[in-house]
């Protein structure tokens, strides 16, 4: 079994503020670093980190060069990342100083995919094969439906929420990974765990559901399944990997044969290392230190 994660690679721009900036305000940052981010990419490096063989696909411009690097050094299979014309994805994060953040987003080579390039890298990958997917690069829907035509394992992390997953037939998803916000968007609005779980069950009801839910931990539900986790309390830094740390980690979990309970556990371990540190791939951790905690 191989897993694919067809995402995005983004350079994230990160300031360090005293609170968010409001509209018509403006703010001195205390500092400024930049790290190499995107959903995609981050929970491609939660995958590597935590010792599962990944292949990333998708496409970065000139000025990203630098993934191909951390490729390298995190064990990531990068046969599927391309160079493309043009600038790569970025981001403009701000962190206050309770270590929340707001992120202002710009697609670059994460949205110029092809469904040449989609047909290309499908071609490497079989039925049974586990595909990770967000919602950060286009031709989201002609990728679910060919990955589910050759019957490889979907897993989606329907993020950011926005109109063009009505394209998406969430139908051939096997499972959702998402948080409470997310929950509610794709439940119609319903702001209680159980009852969204409950909605997005209603409406596909084979699908497994990951839910984080913030400083109340997480919740895993299938038709026959349900069960809670709690968070590890630590003094939050930067929360910007905290939900790709917790994806990469449960596919982990499942390829480890791990149970359920046993799997978010791990999963809020790795994320509460994770929102302590600065940064989204630096702070990821590796097995070996979340073993540690366990």
């Amino acid at each position: 079994m191989k897993v694919l994660n067809f995402g995005s690679m983004n350079i994230d721009y990160v300031y360090a503020v005293d609170h968010m900036v409001q509209p018509g305000e403006t703010q001195s940052s205390m500092g400024m670093e930049v790290f190499l981010g995107g959903k995609g990419f981050n929970q491609s490096t939660a995958l590597a980190k935590a010792g599962v063989p990944v292949y990333h696909a998708g496409q970065i411009g000139e000025d990203g060069k630098l993934f191909l690097e951390a490729a390298k050094e995190f064990a990531i299979k990068d046969d599927y990342i391309k160079v493309c014309e043009g600038k790569s994805g970025h981001t403009i994060i701000q962190v206050d100083k309770n270590g929340q953040n707001c992120i202002l987003l710009y697609g670059g080579g994460n949205r110029t995919i092809t469904r040449e390039f989609v047909d290309e890298v499908l071609s490497g990958f079989e039925k049974g094969d586990i595909l990770l997917l967000q919602n950060e690069i286009n031709e989201l829907d002609y990728i679910i439906d060919q990955a589910y035509s050759k019957g490889m394992e979907i897993y989606l992390n329907p993020s950011p929420f926005d109109k063009e997953l009505d394209k998406c037939d969430m139908s051939k998803v096997s499972c959702f990974l998402l948080n409470e916000i997310e929950g509610g968007q794709i439940s119609g609005g319903e702001t209680e765990p159980d009852k969204i779980v409950d909605s997005i069950l209603a409406k596909y009801e084979n699908a497994k559901i990951v839910l984080t839910l913030g400083g109340e931990g997480s919740m895993y539900a299938d038709k026959e399944k349900r069960c809670r986790q709690s968070i590890y309390k630590v003094e939050a830094v930067d929360t910007t990997a905290a939900g790709d740390t917790f994806t990469g980690y449960f596919i982990a979990g499942v390829l480890m044969g791990k149970t359920v309970e046993e799997t978010l556990k791990m999963c809020a371990i790795a994320s509460g290392i994770a929102v302590s540190r600065k940064g989204a791939t630096p702070s990821i951790p590796y097995m070996e230190e979340v073993e540690k905690m366990l």
